[in-house]
Order: C-alpha cells, then structure tokens, then sequence
C-alpha cells in the first residue's frame, strides 16, 4: 500500500509560519510530504527544508514526494524530540519556523498491518517505529491492572477504563492477546450495551491510550516545546495541530507559559523573578477546519492549530 497522508490545516498552518524564501523550516512529523512539499515550494535557491519522522515508510514516501527540491531539503529518521541534535548535526543554530502534526497518519490507520486500527484485525503493534522492540501486544498482556486502568484512564479519558482493565486482564489468563480483533471484543464485553449503541466506536479510547503509551506521544511533545521555541529566530514561528485535548492543553500552556513565564505573585508591583518572555502566542483560540474540509476528510474533524511567535 502507497503512503498517503491527507494533510490537515494545509493553507492555514503553511499561511502561518510566514514563509520566507532563505528561510530555514523544519517539519518534525514528515508523514508523507504534504506540508512540507508546499513549504517547499515556497523556498527560493538560499532556502533549506529539514524533515524528521521516525515511521520508515515516511521517511520513503516524503523523500520522493520532495526530491524535485534537490539539496534544498534534508530527510532524517528521527524522533522530533531529538530535533536538537539533528539540527547540531546539520550545523544550524536557529530556524525560521518548525511544524508538528501530531496523532497518527491516514496511512497508519488505513494500513491494518500497523494494528492502529481497531477496524479490522491485524497484530497488536501500533509502533510509529518500527525499530523499537515494545509493541502494543507487550502493554496490553504485560501491564498490571492498576497501570492498564491508569493509562486508559488518562490518555483515553474513558469513563468505563476499571472494567475494560479488569476484563483484560481476566481475558490474558486464558490466552494471550495478539491482535487487534481480540482486544476489541474484550473492551465491548466491558461496555454496557446502552452505551455501545449511543457513542463511536467503543474500542477508539482504548487504542488511542495504548498508541500514546507506547509511543510516548505526550511526554515527547511536553519535553520538545521549550527547546523548539529557543530554537527558532526573532519572529520565527512554531506551528502545531493537535487531535485531542490532551495535547492541546500541552500546547496551550506550554505556549502561555513562554509568553508569558513570570513566577511574582500578582500583587508584586513589578517583576522581580527576572523570567523574559519568549514571544506570543498569536492564535489566542485555536484555529480549526472549515466546514468543507471537514466534510472532505472526517478525521479533520478533532484538529486544532495552534501558533507562538519567537520574540
């Protein structure tokens, strides 16, 4: 199956990061292109385009999708929150603007071998990267109860996580848990029946808690901000579409807290704690899809784009 990605918050986000032609930009989840070809296009000769994504088959995808750009562009299988040291590596100390569009790709989803799906039955794997040893099918057999009802509980915000754990781990005692079929029979067996038919997909809070786990999706974007806005040059920006509001709320305070990092009590009559602003954040409400690019593509639905400005 080709790598395809339809990319979300296209014109707003690559609108946002106020392209210059010598700028330097850095795309930190590659996915297949999308983004980064129309920030490409917008490069003159003196610009350069970084791209980091830890999925092989991106890595594959964006290269050719991007190789039109020549020298201009620089592909690296990496974590983003390694960004730093890719960009050291490269010899750049500042950017111009830097890009996330986090959760899974369209091709992650649809390709069922990945096991991000809970539509159709495949292996229990959900790794963005596929270089790493721990899959999906380690946390689901080899966590405790407590962990597997802490983890659906905070990233999957589900209000029925005690009984789908408590059903996991009754149902590894027979067997073993190895695709993605089995596991989403046991989280229906947890959820009443009434529910089942009044909301989505029941298995949908389970996996995204799993994927976020496993991947370590949150504790990623929580340790890159801080060092991704230092990053950037005066008036650089940092754009970032988020899917759920776990992230979004990272995003949120991590921007507020740049913008605005003073730690004085309010009745001090000035600062004493000597903390600069980094910038502003210029989206102060997120800015989210129009109503026919919802319509064109449903998983637009849930995406925020959010923006700060370096000072």
């Amino acid at each position: 199956m080709e790598f395809v990605h339809r990319s979300v918050l296209l014109k707003e986000t690559v609108d946002n990061l106020n392209i210059r032609p010598d700028g330097i930009y850095v795309d930190g989840t590659l996915g297949g292109g999308g983004h980064a070809y129309e920030v490409c296009r917008r490069l003159g000769k003196e610009g350069r385009f970084i791209g980091i994504d830890q999925d092989g088959e991106a890595i594959g995808a964006a290269s050719k999708r991007l190789e039109e750009f020549g020298s201009r562009v620089s592909i690296v299988r990496s974590n983003y929150v390694d960004f730093q040291a890719v960009l050291d590596r490269l010899s750049i100390k500042r950017v111009d603007g830097i890009m996330l569009d986090l959760g899974v790709s369209s091709y992650q989803l649809d390709e069922a071998k990945r096991g991000f799906t809970y539509r159709e039955d495949a292996p229990l794997d959900m790794r963005m990267d596929q270089r790493q040893n721990k899959t999906a099918k380690d946390i689901v057999n080899g966590y405790s109860e407590q962990e597997l009802y802490r983890m659906i509980r905070d990233y999957g915000e589900d209000r029925f996580a005690k009984n789908i754990a408590k059903h996991i781990v009754a149902a590894r005692k027979e067997k073993e848990i190895e695709t993605t079929g089995e596991l989403v029979e046991i989280i229906k067996a947890a959820i009443p029946m009434r529910v089942r038919a009044a909301k989505g997909h029941p298995a949908k809070q389970t996996f995204q808690a799993i994927r976020i786990e496993l991947n370590r999706e949150l504790d990623v974007l929580r340790e890159s901000l801080d060092g991704m806005i230092e990053r950037l040059n005066p008036n650089g920006r940092l754009c970032i579409i988020t899917f759920h509001s776990l992230e979004d709320r990272i995003v949120k305070n991590s921007f507020r807290k740049n913008e605005n990092p003073c730690i004085c009590p309010p009745d001090f009559p000035v600062c004493v704690c000597g903390r600069v602003s980094k910038g502003t954040v210029i989206t102060k409400k997120p800015i989210l899809p129009g109503p026919d690019e919802m319509e064109d593509n449903p998983r637009s639905k849930s995406a925020k784009l959010r923006v700060f400005q370096r000072a």
